[in-house]
This record gives structure tokens, sequence and C-alpha cells, in this order.
């Protein structure tokens, strides 16, 4: 949804040098949006940065940068940047989920019993704030008790967030909760070993989304769930004038008067442009090998966001 890493005052400068105030348009967005980076150059990979080609391996370092820049503010930014929508989101993604029920479409279909609890890992969970709502749901509606979630990151700053919001809930120190700073493309998880995989408002900044799909099935048990929460197409052409314009022109001011750093939240914007839209997504997530429930996604707020969902088959016997 690995995720969010590393030195600010480089960082800041390497994104600053790089990302300077630009004015955009519809049209200029939608030229920018269509460009691919050339799979490979001189035998090194490339991806996206924003709307800039480069290496993966640079992509990595400097999405590292990136969020640990904006660690302490990250949730404050989030409700400025969405006018606390983004709340509700995930509120409705987890109740969607349902963690920790022994019923439903979305159950994984191996059937952790009441004694074990789901094993859910939230991907790119830094802050805690899916983990920590995944807990109360399972604990508080479903009478879970042994559910439980690891919260991984490739940002150590963001899992230090984490940390320290836990102390706030009961969850911290406990069996349910364990935070691992793990990249979503190479995870230190077992086969076959998850209920639930989770990633929200991550995914798009991965160097390898191809590959982090690839991951998130081979950790998940048959019958497994595969949950994505991100930002996506907006479906209405007007709406979606008008929200450009708000990404592009308020959101890295927010970040410059806010958190003292325009460069990361200018990244932030150009990455969700960059971001597959829901159709090609779905297709992605179906490459890797997971069924996908209807019509494989859900809109929100107009399609400003989505939730897409995979199951990974159960093993014939």
């Amino acid at each position: 949804m690995a995720s969010r890493t590393l030195c600010r005052p480089l960082a800041r400068s390497a994104l600053r040098a790089t990302a300077p105030s630009r004015t955009f348009t519809a049209s200029s967005l939608a030229r920018q949006a269509q460009g691919s980076p050339n799979p490979q150059q001189n035998g090194e990979k490339y991806t996206h940065f924003g709307f800039e080609n480069v290496a993966e391996h640079e992509k990595a370092q400097r999405v590292a940068g990136v969020f640990s820049s904006v660690a302490s503010s990250y949730d404050t930014m989030n409700d400025l940047m969405s006018l606390g929508i983004h709340r509700l989101w995930k509120d409705h993604f987890v109740r969607s989920l349902n963690p920790g029920s022994n019923s439903g479409s979305l159950t994984p279909t191996t059937g952790p019993s009441p004694s074990q609890g789901w094993n859910i890992l939230d991907i790119a969970g830094g802050t805690g704030d899916i983990a920590f709502r995944m807990l109360d749901h399972a604990h508080n509606v479903n009478h879970s008790p042994h559910t439980r979630v690891t919260v991984s990151d490739i940002n150590p700053d963001m899992l230090a967030e984490g940390r320290k919001r836990s102390l706030e809930t009961p969850y911290a120190n406990s069996k349910n909760l364990d935070f691992l700073v793990a990249n979503a493309e190479q995870l230190p998880v077992p086969d076959n070993s998850v209920d639930l995989y989770t990633v929200a408002f991550g995914i798009r900044n991965f160097s390898d989304k191809e590959k982090a799909l690839r991951e998130a099935y081979r950790v998940l048990k048959p019958g497994g769930v595969f949950a994505c929460l991100e930002f996506s197409g907006v479906t209405n052409p007007l709406f979606e004038a008008v929200y450009k314009r708000w990404s592009f022109g308020a959101i890295p001011l927010i970040g410059q008067l806010v958190a003292g750093d325009r460069a990361s939240y200018q990244y932030l914007v150009e990455s969700i442009e960059k971001f597959p839209r829901q159709d090609e997504w779905k297709n992605m997530i179906q490459a890797a090998g997971f069924v996908v429930p209807g019509k494989g996604w859900e809109d929100l707020t107009g399609g400003i966001a989505a939730i897409h969902k995979g199951i990974k088959p159960a093993e014939k016997s």
C-alpha cells in the first residue's frame, strides 16, 4: 500500500533540485501521464518517480527520502489534503474486509479458527492507522482477541511513528501487533502464511508493482485476500479537472506551509497521476494470479480513491 525512508536534509535538497514549482493544465497533465518509462536502459530497469523516468534503485532511494521527510506530519497532511475524507475511506476499507470474522464473501476460505484469529500483513503501514483500525474491528466487532497485525514498511522513520502512536492503543507491546522493516518486493515472510494482505496509499510508490503483487500472492494462504486502497482515476471529467487543479495547485503549497516541504508533496501528487487507472490495476492483480470478485474495484468519492481486492485461489484437493 513497503513503502515509505532516509536522510532528511539530503533528501529535501535532492527533491527541491529535481521538482521545481510548475503550472499544470488538464492537457499538460494528460500528456505527462501518457508517457511511460523505457523498461530497460543500459541493462537497468526504469520506472516513474512522479513525472520523471528514473532507475528503479534511484526511485527506491528517493521515495525513502520523501517519506522520511514527511513521517512526522504525514497523517496531519492527509487530513488537510483530503479535508479528512481519507479517514472515512479507511474506515470503509476496514469494514469491507471485516477482519476477525468467521463468515462472509471475503473471509479467507482456509478459515482461520476463532482460537487462532486472522494473521494480517499491513504493507506500507507506517504510522499504523490501518493496523489499529483492523485490530479495533477484530476485537470489538468480531470478538476475535487472537487476530494479529504485522505492520510492514521499508521506512524506519514511518515505523517509528507507528510504534509511538501504538502506545496510545491497547495493542502496544502485545502479541496482537508487530512492526517489521521490510521491502514489499522481497518480504521475509513464509509462503502461504497470511490470511489478509492490505496496502493503503502505498503501492503506487513501489519501484516494481508487479513484483510486489507476486510477493503478496506468495505469502498469502490459499483462499487469502489481497486488498488495496489507493488513489485512482476520477470518473467525472468536470470533477476531474477541479480535482487536478486542487491537487497540483493546493497540495504542494499546503506541504510547504504546514510541513516546510513542497517538493515531497509535489512528488506525491505526481505519483497519483502516474498510478494505473482502475481497470489497468485490476488486470495487473489478475495477472499476478488472483481471482478478482465482481468488476474488481469499488470507487470512492467519484474515483478519487478505489478499493481493489483479489483472492488467492484455494488449492484443489
